[in-house]
């Protein structure tokens, strides 16, 4: 899919900046199994149940965005694979799949649920996941997702392998922590068949300690110093979403890298994030925001919600203001990540 318009010229939604939003990201729930150190303060407070929205809640949401011409839903969390009974969502979701109105249905999850779901996630119509993994030593592991078991990881990659899902790994570049195991996770995905991307961390929320600048890697740095190894070869290879992605020539899978610091992607944005209250996100990076909890269930026909969500696409900016830098440590907006949807 075209990053900027999408394949498809009948979308109804379409931002005053003329792109097509052919892409919608939705949070399940805000909780997780794990606390990783860039996402979540260890002590998180989540959202109180009776702000959450229903399965079907979400269902009908997400159907009234394929049927607004949204052609691509990526279901996140936190992890979305804890929220009771989610299966039941993907499959209902699945059905678009099977009529022709959805071109893809995906999932990112950190993988601690994987071995459990993967043959079902298969038979519900996802066909690509998306996972979280950013070492592949256990200790560093633990103490960076502070509660996460990497055996447990790679137990569900396994699981999702011999399902048939092809699979996409997200690491996060940590200045000081990961760093000098990229190339290592370079070879090994190769050697797994699975694709990667390298991430910058991004300023959202307070994590509790550790300051944004002192994670902060740039990826341009990062590819540098795989260059000296690799043979990175340029490909107009895209997901829909932001990576810029090279064939490693060694291995022939691709590298991927999400730079919303040191290049920014804004231009060919095409994407809205629905968070897990019924909150709709314009952009990653702003805290401008829908709320289509209350035309959602202010009325069972889908009127109210259409208008709402139409008002919303218009008001989608041109792009974000992350930034990071000695003058603004802080968070550039002040949710967390995993509020968001990943």
């Amino acid at each position: 899919m075209d990053g900027a318009t999408g394949q498809h010229g009948n979308s109804d939604l379409v931002d005053p900046f003329a792109r097509a939003i052919t892409y919608l990201r939705v949070s399940v729930t805000d909780r997780c199994d794990f606390r990783c150190v860039y996402c979540m303060a260890e002590d998180m407070t989540f959202l109180p149940k009776a702000d959450i929205l229903t399965l079907e809640e979400l269902d009908r949401l997400c159907g009234a965005f394929v049927r607004m011409g949204v052609r691509k839903l990526r279901l996140t969390g936190g992890e979305p694979l804890v929220r009771r009974n989610v299966m039941s969502l993907v499959r209902s979701l699945g059905g678009h799949i099977r009529t022709g109105a959805l071109d893809e249905l995906t999932l990112t999850t950190n993988g601690s649920q994987l071995a459990r779901y993967a043959d079902e996630l298969f038979d519900a119509g996802v066909r690509r996941i998306n996972v979280s993994l950013d070492t592949l030593d256990p200790t560093l592991f633990t103490a960076l997702t502070r509660w996460g078991k990497l055996d447990q990881v790679l137990a569900g990659l396994d699981a999702a392998k011999k399902a048939g899902l092809a699979v996409k790994i997200n690491a996060v570049a940590l200045k000081g922590a990961n760093e000098g195991e990229l190339d290592r996770l370079v070879a090994w995905t190769g050697e797994q068949g699975f694709d990667l991307v390298l991430i910058e961390v991004m300023p959202m929320g307070d994590i509790g300690g550790e300051a944004r600048l002192d994670q902060y890697l740039p990826l341009s740095l990062v590819r540098a110093r795989l260059a000296e190894k690799w043979t990175l070869d340029e490909t107009d290879y895209r997901t829909g979403g932001p990576a810029r992605y090279f064939t490693v020539r060694e291995t022939g899978r691709r590298l991927g890298f999400i730079t919303p610091l040191t290049h920014n992607f804004c231009e060919s944005c095409n994407r809205v994030r629905l968070t897990c209250t019924g909150t709709l996100y314009m952009c990653l990076g702003q805290e401008d925001a829908a709320d289509l909890r209350a035309p959602l269930r202010a009325s069972a026909d889908d009127g109210l919600l259409d208008q709402a969500i139409l008002a919303a696409i218009a008001r989608k900016p041109k792009g974000h203001d992350f930034i990071i830098d000695r003058r603004s440590s802080g968070p550039a907006v002040g949710r967390h990540m995993s509020v968001t949807g990943g």
